[in-house]
């Protein structure tokens, strides 16, 4: 099978993880391939997610490297499943039609086993109306054409089955969201209404906690961006996605999440309490 022209990030991660292994414990790639019976070539490729791997090549492989922790390599291995499996996640069907990044966004939050985000300037996208959601793609610059601001509405309020009983096991999501957030009209007053309403009611499901930060808090950390922090399998394999003008990027070294998991620890500390927040966000909608 010739390598991928364009690996999901799920499949990259999986071939950084075992790059990760084999440089920890010093070894050649040429050793690796050695230990698979496959030509040099081929590890590289199965590295850089340009090429497939099994789980028990997975296991091979990180037995040689001497990688005692069998939680990661459980979590390792199941990757590898997936990830040769990539045509029964539902985002497949968009891959002609959207950019790689919309995709890989879904696919990390459908594996992930708990999501924390935080919004300063918008109210997030997993608990997004369609009207809401297709103004903040109709001010993108350059302009979209109508069909394609369509066809992202439509992803992104698919991106919401993640939180219904179509996951077989959904994840708990906590949706930190700054107060201005909540006073930004996308889509006029009579939209922003409804977002709000609606996402008082969502806040009410299972599993699902949002809490706002007073905008009387001042200075807080990662002003400006907005931040989705997705728990994997193992804590090694916890995965950060920023969101910049030019499309999400993709954070997953050592440092990166332990920076990021002590702002969601900070957010949470410092933005009010469900029902506190709820009762802001009722207060707000009714003004509107």
């Amino acid at each position: 099978m010739p390598p991928r022209s364009t690996p999901t990030e799920r499949q990259r991660r999986l071939g950084t993880e075992l790059r990760r292994m084999r440089t920890a414990a010093g070894m050649t790639a040429e050793h690796a391939a050695k230990l698979l019976g496959v030509p040099r070539t081929n590890v590289p490729n199965m590295e850089s997610g340009r090429s497939g791997i099994s789980p028990d090549r997975v296991r091979t492989l990180a037995s040689n490297y001497g990688c005692a922790d069998a939680e990661y390599v459980d979590a390792l291995a199941a990757m590898a499943a997936s990830a040769a499996n990539r045509e029964k996640g539902w985002w497949e069907a968009y891959r002609s039609q959207l950019r790689s990044g919309f995709l890989d966004i879904a696919e990390m939050e459908w594996f992930a086993t708990r999501l924390r985000s935080y919004q300063t300037v918008h109210i997030p996208g997993l608990l997004q109306l369609g009207e809401y959601a297709r103004s903040i793609f109709t001010a993108v610059l350059p302009a979209l054409p109508k069909s394609e601001v369509e066809l992202r509405v439509t992803q992104r309020l698919r991106r919401q089955q993640l939180l219904d009983r179509e996951h077989p096991e959904p994840p708990e999501y906590i949706a930190y969201i700054h107060e201005w957030a909540l006073r930004m009209q996308f889509g006029g007053r009579r939209a922003m209404r409804e977002q709000l309403l609606h996402l008082c009611e969502s806040s009410e499901r299972d599993g699902i906690d949002v809490r706002i930060l007073s905008a009387e808090t001042g200075a807080f950390p990662g002003a400006g961006h907005a931040v989705l922090y997705a728990d994997g399998a193992v804590p090694k394999l916890d995965t950060v996605q920023l969101d910049s003008a030019h499309g999400g990027e993709f954070a997953h070294s050592e440092a990166q999440l332990a920076k990021y998991r002590a702002h969601m620890e900070w957010w949470h500390t410092h933005t009010l309490s469900p029902i506190d927040s709820r009762d802001l966000i009722h207060s707000i909608a009714r003004r509107l």
